[in-house]
């Protein structure tokens, strides 16, 4: 495509990029406009879930403006016991519990169906999930694992 922006422009920030920009409504109240930089649905979609989780947020909705513009548009309005600010901060904690419970889940069945360690040519089977982030094997080795 030619109009498609280059690859790395899409979550890499520039120099004067902010990831996040706050903007308080001024009509609604108990309301505000989070900008997401160099995001897209995914974010906007987990996050417009974990914060309407929370009972005290009365709106949450996302909008991407253009397919070919990195930003996610995030409209929060609460009932006034928290900040929009606050409800955003909970949903993503919560985002980020659920996904590192998720992330432990899959190494665990990994790991128990026996597809979770590699066989790494004179090295043995190893794990490639291994804590320290060291990735395992040697370059003339042909079962190399990059992870």
């Amino acid at each position: 495509m030619t109009n498609a922006p280059n690859r790395f422009d899409l979550f890499i920030l520039g120099p004067d990029e902010k990831r996040v920009e706050i903007v308080e409504d001024t009509k609604i109240p108990n309301a505000a406009t989070f900008w997401f930089n160099k995001e897209d649905h995914t974010l906007g979609n987990m996050l417009r879930h974990a914060v309407l989780a929370n009972p005290a947020v009365l709106f949450c909705g996302y909008k991407v403006p253009h397919p070919l513009e990195p930003k996610v548009f995030v409209k929060i309005q609460t009932d006034g016991s928290i900040t929009p600010t606050d409800a955003l901060k909970q949903g993503s904690q919560k985002l980020i519990a659920q996904i590192s419970s998720l992330k432990g889940a899959w190494r665990t069945e990994v790991q128990m169906s026996g597809a979770g360690t590699v066989d790494v040519g004179g090295f043995g089977r190893q794990d490639p999930f291994d804590p320290t982030g060291q990735a395992y094997g040697n370059e003339g080795a042909s079962g190399y694992v990059d992870i």
